[in-house]
Order: structure tokens, then sequence, then C-alpha cells
């Protein structure tokens, strides 16, 4: 028998939230396992004690970008509109479906204004530490590799510019060495180029701090370089990111030189043959 059903689109209905997100919701097991009162510790110094405006709930935007990341969200607007309509999404928030969601903008605000660099390496490196003391990460081996990331920015938007010649890092220890020697036998040490020479780039005219990427059949682009390293498990230990015309070899040293701060127990560096330089060689069988 032909049943139709009835369009009752205008109906007020009362139910609970808490009764529509299934118990196994990955934003249930996150907020079990995550006791996300801490980003407090990191942010109470960014916001005034005594006037202004109430602030929105910082955990609240922190939990908007998690969200934003979690399901492959391409906006921060976008991510607006789909919690605004996402029954689970507003229970890992703590809204009701008749509360207003902070605007997309508020968030983008507090990210690139309030909150520093400092912060969120705060917020990684919290979460990381609880996962070491849960006993997860593998410590004896770590993955390093660089993957470039296409900028918003386009090619045919750009300026000439002259900029001095980055000086490779091991530049400075091998004069210091050769000096030394020098010295040992009673010569007089060099002083080294007083001058860096200067080299003309392409500098996007959007997004300056992104640099011109090509290799291969690649095409053509403005990219940025994120050196990352991970242990066995596949958990990401530090993230080094450069503009995408800094080679992965002279990347190399400001991760590492984080990593094994942090890490002092790692064992062995594993890495493809972009990393395959004297410096680099040299550094890692200086370290043990």
């Amino acid at each position: 028998m032909l049943r139709t059903n009835k369009k009752e689109r205008n109906q007020v209905e009362i139910f609970s939230i808490e009764e529509f997100v299934p118990q196994d919701h990955l934003l249930r097991k996150i907020d079990s396992a995550v006791d996300f009162t801490h980003i407090y510790d990191f942010v109470t110094d960014l916001y005034c004690k005594n006037n202004g405006r109430p602030s929105v709930d910082p955990v609240v935007l922190v939990k908007m970008v998690l969200i934003q990341h979690l399901y492959g969200i391409s906006s921060l607007r976008r991510t607006h509109e789909e919690i605004s309509m996402n029954v689970a999404y507003r229970w890992f928030l703590g809204y009701l479906m008749n509360e207003e969601i902070p605007h997309f903008s508020t968030v983008s605000y507090n990210f690139k204004h309030r909150f520093t660099e400092h912060t969120v390496e705060n917020v990684f490196n919290w979460i990381l530490n609880e996962i070491n003391n849960a006993g997860y990460l593998s410590l004896e081996a770590v993955f390093i590799d660089g993957t470039h990331i296409k900028a918003n920015a386009n090619m045919k938007k750009v300026v000439k510019k002259a900029v001095p010649q980055a000086s490779k890092i091991y530049e400075d220890q091998l004069m210091k060495e050769i000096n030394e020697d020098r010295e040992e036998h009673g010569k007089k040490p060099f002083e080294g180029k007083k001058e860096k020479e200067e080299k003309i780039i392409n500098e996007s005219t959007t997004d300056p701090e992104s640099g011109v990427f090509h290799k291969g059949e690649h095409k053509k682009c403005f990219a940025y370089s994120a050196q990352t390293a991970c242990d066995q498990n596949g958990y990401i230990l530090e993230v080094e990111v450069n503009s995408g015309n800094v080679h992965d070899s002279v990347a190399f040293d400001g991760l590492y030189d984080k990593l094994t701060e942090k890490f002092p127990e790692i064992e062995t560096i594993v890495a493809d043959a972009g990393y395959k330089t004297p410096w680099i060689c040299k550094k890692i069988i200086d370290d043990g």
C-alpha cells in the first residue's frame, strides 16, 4: 500500500542533544580522553581580567578549528555553517540547537591577533606529552620528511625583490674549525665574508611568506615546505614550516634542533636521500 510522508517542517519539537550523538562517535571519544580546560592555562594572560566585552570561550574557538581539520572542511566560513546544522558538532562545543555559534570571523581574528605561535605550540606540546605519558610514543627511531603545501597565491601577482643569500647553517661552524686549525699552525685566521651576496627572487604580493616551488613535472607555484618528524606509531613529534623555495636539507637543522632538545632519547634518524649531505651526516653522527 502506497504511503506518503508528512512534511511537518514547521513542527516544534523538544529533544535532548545528548541522545542524538552516538556513543561511539569520534567527538565523544575525544571529549572523554582530553581535558580541554587545560587550554585556559595557555590563554588566560591574553585576556583582560577586569574590563572589556565578554569573550567567546577560547576552548570553543580551539574546538571549532579542531572540527575543521578533523573533518577536512575547506574554510572557517564553511565550518561555521556545518557546525550550525550538525548536532554532534554542537554537542562537542556545548551549544544547544537554538544557540548562535560564534562567527567565523571571531575565530579567524583570535587565531591571527590573540593566540600567538607560542600558544599553538603549547597546546600541541601538551597533547604530545599526554600521549607520551600514556606510553604511546616510540622514540627509538624518528622518521623525517618534507612535503610542499601549495599557497593560495597567483603566480602572476609577483614583484622582483633583491634579498641577501641565506647563509647555510654549517658555514659558521666550518669557518670556526678552519680558524682553529690555522691558529694551531701559527697562521692568521680568516675574517670571512663581510657582506652577503644578494639574489633576485619573485615574491608574491598576496602571500609574501611563501616561495616559488618547481620540481620535476610539478607546475611552478607559490608554496610552503613543511618538515615533519614522526615516531614509529605515526605520531607527529615536531613540525617546521619554511617557504617553498627552501630545500629540505637546508630546512633540516631547525626541525632537528627542536626535536632533539625535546626528545634527547632519540637513537636513530630515518630520512630519504634528499637529506644526505656532509653537514647533516656529520651533525647526526657527532650527536651519536
